[in-house]
């Protein structure tokens, strides 16, 4: 950490209402409105304490619609920096106890709203497992897919209730979940909040168009995803785009199916998709394509593709015109 950006760290911490915020960012994504709530600060007075943080490296800002979530940095020095000051702070101090029940009411607020909105879509989620394999057994799948060694940066793009990330937070560095709707992501904030998930955030934004840089990633997901998409091939291609070299992108979503149902009832606009479709937009989007996983159901059958960015891959294939071997990114 450079001696500059060290001291500009150190300044933004010094602050009694700064530390505050940061300690409860630290513990969970927050909008100005939570913050207002718990501090019980004028929204301005903490704007601009908000900004002096960010402008110091110390917090992340995510806007979604009209609201704008922020957390504490995570795998960078600055995070780690604040997060080691925080463990000298007395868990027993009556200004941070009273921080925590409020955040703890505004957490229970977040789990009421997504039991809520589970229990009004219960039914159409509970018709459409009925047709699959158990989600267990899909999951399973996943994980045996997912490199073996410890993942540094992974994407789940159309993240939905947040269970990808749950699913891979113990081994990665960093987890971001990106979806377009907002009462999804209040789902998946709910479900994400506690200790376990510290390194899981959360962004609004479309799989077509991913507010991240070329290379951001190790691993990128989608999960049922691709067949409510115009256009699944662009979601992939922005998804190849996104991946570092040796990065691996996963596709889980049904094969060919006749389960009309699954068109005017649930959105969907692909009625699933041939080996041949994704392995073609795969290679398409610069990817090599390993064997597709299948997972046969009472009425659905569940696929798993593979994708993988090979290291100079332009220059491999110019001078070969031959794909690497698949098992070179086991």
């Amino acid at each position: 950490m450079r001696h500059e950006a060290f001291l500009e760290a150190l300044r933004g911490l010094a602050e009694p209402t700064r530390l505050r915020l940061i300690a409860l960012l630290a513990e969970s994504e927050l909008s100005v409105t939570d913050m207002v709530e718990i501090l019980g600060q004028s929204q301005p007075r903490l704007s601009r304490h908000l900004k002096l943080l960010c402008d110091a490296g110390l917090l992340e800002r995510a806007p979604e619609g009209v609201h704008v979530f922020f957390r504490l940095v995570s795998g960078d020095a600055a995070g780690q920096l604040a997060r080691g000051l925080l463990a000298y702070l007395d868990h027993d101090d009556p200004i941070r106890t009273l921080d925590r029940q409020r955040l703890a009411a505004i957490q229970r607020n977040r789990a009421v709203s997504a039991e809520s909105y589970f229990q009004r879509h219960a039914a159409e989620w509970d018709a459409i497992r009925s047709l699959h394999i158990p989600e267990g057994e899909v999951e399973r799948a996943i994980q045996k897919l997912l490199p073996k060694r410890r993942i540094g940066d992974l994407l789940d793009i159309g993240t939905g209730t947040g269970r990808m990330l749950q699913l891979c937070a113990q081994n990665v560095d960093r987890a971001v979940g990106v979806d377009t709707s907002r009462e999804m992501l209040a789902v998946a904030r709910a479900n994400l909040d506690g200790p376990d998930y510290r390194n899981c955030a959360l962004r609004r934004a479309p799989a077509e168009k991913l507010p991240f840089a070329d290379g951001s990633f190790d691993v990128v997901l989608s999960h049922m995803v691709l067949h409510f998409l115009a256009e699944p091939e662009l979601a992939i291609a922005e998804a190849a785009r996104v991946l570092r070299a040796r990065g691996r992108l996963i596709l889980i979503d049904f094969a060919p199916h006749d389960a009309t149902v699954l068109g005017a009832d649930h959105a969907h606009r692909w009625p699933g998709f041939q080996d041949e479709r994704i392995i073609g937009w795969l290679k398409t989007a610069g990817l090599v394509a390993g064997r597709p996983v299948s997972l046969p159901g009472s009425g659905l059958t569940v696929k798993l593709w593979r994708g993988e960015r090979p290291e100079l891959v332009e220059t491999h294939l110019s001078a070969n015109r031959a794909e690497p071997n698949l098992e070179l990114f086991q």
